[in-house]
């Protein structure tokens, strides 16, 4: 009896898992799923697949480079090896750099920052698409940023035109992939505090970064997106820090 729950737990496979907020989506999912963590550094995500099984769960470490193609297609053949599907994707891969205007950018670091997070993402959706289609049920959230769903001045050209282009991906995925059950969310946090602040031009300090969300505040919010029912689709969800004088 154990064993044929077992089998039946849900697969999650989360990029970006080493750090922040695919970490804490791991985390918060851990309990009763099993996870596949990616992302490019080994050895933060051998640490959060420790802190996966001491939270009670069950993940396996598959890094890669989300612009690999190949990388990402020989992981989904991990995990389909392993566990035989695939019910849901965080895509939490992100990246920026300190030089963010047409003045001071560079074309090689523009393009770096949107094949990561605009191309990255559509290529692990699509190496996943055919167990997504098979689970009958699949939730897929991007985690995208709030500089897609108004202006921000600090975000930066690249960064902001790949995370806005993430809400066409989850529309697009929503509207022509709802008849086999899948449902998509364009996850639209403001400011957290992770490692990921460093890349900013000026990075803020400490009394800025109790202001901002945690990255716990962002796993919980995964969680609540991947546990409604599936006759619910949560299409698009901006999380903000409360603004204080």
């Amino acid at each position: 009896m154990t064993s044929t729950i077992a089998s039946q737990r849900r697969v999650a496979w989360i990029t970006g898992a080493g750090s922040g907020m695919g970490r804490a989506a791991a985390l918060a999912l851990a309990p009763d799923r099993r996870l596949a963590l990616s992302g490019r550094r080994h050895d933060m995500l051998a640490q959060t697949a420790r802190e996966v099984a001491d939270a009670g769960g069950e993940a396996i470490v598959l890094p890669f480079d989300a612009r690999d193609t190949g990388a990402v297609s020989a992981a989904r053949d991990e995990i389909r090896h392993r566990w035989g599907r695939i019910d849901e994707l965080v895509l939490a891969a992100g990246l920026n750099s300190p030089r963010r205007t047409w003045e001071n950018q560079s074309v090689s670091e523009v393009e770096q920052v949107i094949d990561t997070n605009l191309h990255g993402v559509i290529h692990v959706i699509d190496a996943a698409l055919p167990d997504l289609r098979a689970s009958g049920s699949a939730v897929v959230v991007v985690v995208s940023s709030i500089a897609a769903w108004r202006f921000s001045p600090v975000a930066g050209v690249a960064y902001s035109a790949s995370k806005r282009a993430l809400a066409a991906v989850c529309e697009t995925l929503n509207a022509q992939e709802a008849a086999a059950g899948i449902r998509a969310c364009h996850l639209c946090p403001g400011d957290v505090d992770t490692e990921f602040l460093s890349l900013r031009p000026e990075v803020p300090d400490a009394d800025a970064r109790e202001r901002m969300l945690t990255p716990d505040d962002i796993g919980r919010t995964v969680r609540f997106i991947i546990d409604a029912p599936p006759h619910v689709r949560i299409d698009e969800l901006v999380i903000s820090p409360v603004a204080r004088p």
